[in-house]
Order: C-alpha cells, then sequence, then structure tokens
C-alpha cells in the first residue's frame, strides 16, 4: 500500500503537543456533494423567506403599538373608525377552534396511524396512506364549503342536543331555551365554535396522522418480536413498544395539526359569524379568529387599519412559529431512527 508524503510525516514530531489531528475526507460522490449543496441552499433559503416575513410583519407592529398603545393586545372590540383596535377576541377565538379541533382530529389521528401501521393488511396499507394524505392536498376553500352546506345543518342538531343534555357544563350552555318547541337553530347553534373546529379538525387529522404513522413505523423490530416471545397480543406490543417509542411523534403531530389549526383562514371565514367578543361558549354562534379577522377586514382597510391587520399577522406569526419550532424538538428527540435490536 503506497503512502502519501503527508502520511510519511512523523506523527508524534516535536513532542505531544504537536499532535494533528488528521483530517478525515467523506470521499462524497459528486452527486452527492451536488445533493448535499441544494439542500443546504433550499434549507437557507427558506430561513431567509421566513425571517423576512417575520421582520415585515414586525415593522408593521411598531406603528401600531405607537398608535393604539399595549391595549392591542388586552382590547377585545375591533372598530377601526373610533380607534378601538385589538386583538384579544381574535386571539381566544384562534385558541378556542384550534382546541376543538385538536380534541376531534387527535384520537382520529391516532386511532388511524395505529390501525394503518399495526392492524391494516399489506395490500390496504399503501392505498390508506394515500387517502389520508390526498385529504391534505384539498384546498381549503373546498373544506369550508362542505362545511357550510353539507356539515353545518347537520352538526347544528348535535349541538344543540349537547347544549340541551350538557347544558350543565358552562362551554356547552346556550342563550336559548332549547326545549322551546322550535329552537332556532340558525340563530344560536349555526357559525360557532364548534362546527369550524370540525371543519379545521378534518385539515388538521392528515398532517397530524403522517407524522405519528411514520414514527410507528420505525418501532424497533427487535423489540417488537421480543414482546411477541414473552406472550404479548397485538394490543400488548403496541402498548409495550410502540406506544412509548413513538409518544414524541404523537405529541410532535399533535403541535403540528396544532400549527395547522392556528392558521386556518378560509374555511372558519365561511363557517364562523364575526362577533368581537371573548366567550367561553363554544356551541353558540359568534367567534372570530385572527386569521379570519384579517381576511374579514382587509380589503376594506385603510393604511392604519393594515398595519394594525398586519400587526395581529405578527402575533399569529409567532405563534404559529412556536408551536411548530416545539414540535420539531419534540420529534426531533422521540426515539426515531435509534432502534436497537434485542
Amino acid at each position: 500500500m503506497s503512502i502519501s508524503r503527508g502520511d510519511r510525516a512523523a506523527p508524534f514530531a516535536g513532542g505531544k503537543g504537536d499532535q494533528v489531528p488528521r483530517a478525515l475526507d467523506r470521499g462524497l460522490l459528486p452527486s452527492e456533494r451536488l445533493f448535499f449543496g441544494a439542500a443546504r441552499s433550499v434549507g437557507t433559503l427558506v430561513f431567509f423567506i421566513t425571517g423576512a416575513i417575520g421582520l415585515f410583519l414586525f415593522l408593521q407592529l411598531i406603528p401600531t403599538l405607537h398608535r393604539y398603545g399595549w391595549h392591542f393586545f388586552t382590547q377585545v372590540q375591533w372598530i377601526p373608525d373610533s380607534s378601538t383596535v385589538g386583538v384579544a377576541a381574535a386571539l381566544v377565538g384562534t385558541i378556542e377552534v384550534a382546541a376543538v379541533a385538536l380534541l376531534i382530529s387527535v384520537p382520529l389521528a391516532l386511532l388511524t396511524a395505529l390501525y394503518i401501521s399495526e392492524y391494516a393488511p399489506r395490500g390496504l396499507k399503501a392505498g390508506l396512506t394515500t387517502l389520508i394524505d390526498l385529504m391534505a392536498a384539498i384546498p381549503s376553500i373546498v373544506y369550508g364549503l362542505w362545511g357550510f352546506f353539507l356539515l353545518e345543518p347537520q352538526a347544528a342538531n348535535v349541538t344543540r342536543w349537547l347544549s340541551t343534555y350538557l347544558g350543565w357544563f358552562p362551554p356547552f350552555q346556550v342563550d336559548t331555551d332549547t326545549h322551546a318547541p322550535v329552537v332556532p337553530l340558525g340563530t344560536r347553534f349555526y357559525g360557532s365554535t364548534t362546527i369550524a373546529g370540525i371543519i379545521v379538525a378534518m385539515m388538521a387529522l392528515p398532517m397530524a396522522c403522517a407524522v405519528m404513522r411514520g414514527v410507528f413505523a420505525q418501532a424497533p423490530v427487535g423489540e417488537r418480536e421480543a414482546a411477541l416471545a414473552l406472550g404479548a397480543t397485538r394490543w400488548g406490543v403496541i402498548r409495550a413498544v410502540v406506544l412509548p417509542f413513538g409518544r414524541g411523534g404523537i405529541i410532535g403531530g399533535t403541535m403540528i395539526g396544532l400549527g395547522r389549526a392556528l392558521g386556518e383562514t378560509i374555511a372558519v371565514l365561511l363557517i364562523v359569524s364575526p362577533v368581537y367578543a371573548i366567550s367561553d361558549r363554544i356551541l353558540q354562534t359568534g367567534s372570530i379568529t385572527v386569521a379570519a379577522l384579517i381576511a374579514n377586514q382587509f380589503s376594506e382597510a385603510t393604511p392604519n387599519q393594515l398595519s394594525a391587520l398586519l400587526a395581529a399577522g405578527f402575533v399569529l406569526f409567532v405563534l404559529t412559529l412556536s408551536v411548530n419550532l416545539a414540535a420539531a424538538v419534540f420529534i426531533t428527540r422521540s426515539r426515531s431512527g435509534t432502534a436497537t435490536e434485542i
């Protein structure tokens, strides 16, 4: 074996203090170098685009705070003509719609991911995976129209039933007599936070399910076989191996679904009846989210109002970015990819 001039140099010349570690060449192929360079460039571009968006929205926040003060974050009403502008009601409405969406989408996503990864026949897995992934490709306007024309009339009957028999629970209370012979469904139960949350849940479900399914599929084969060798049933393997292994993926998928729910605009705007007030009655008509507020007020906004709307967008940007970053941290720290054989 030939030795280069650098390799023939005495490694201990000059004593221990002069020892220099040799540089290791990964020996990447040209195609691999091209791929790594392209991936690094795209990642850098996305980083700068996201930073530019955040900087632009932050610069719009400064004149808004000068004009309306810090009450912008605590004011409920949005009446620009009287200089009464605030995002408190929209923030609360955003969180309420997202909470309802998570309560519905996370259990469905978890059960769907478990069925596809653990129970579905091999020939059926690819088809189910494709169908779930296609749900994420459906435009928001389609979900909104589906909810407005098909889901809302049926969901209003469900929310009426909940208010009738579970009205002792404060969020299920509605300002109407649900035992009356004729209950005004169109004025009290349509356009509620709950109905909007159901629509958003269908949009967040495929994203959460994709993350959970991907993590469950990486559960260590050795641990699965060890559990089966000890007499565990299929559900026992899921409970003892798959779910503990995929805990980070479950949390990460939930938070990615939350990020999707926080930023939904068109579907929520088509469903909710805008009401600028903080209320914990999620079955009653009337709500507003930050994204719906921006879309509803944008076309008629004056320059000052436009700055206020963009400032509201900055608040939503920071909230959504924080949720997505937290989701990335949870997914990174999960055991995915660290499977060990027994």
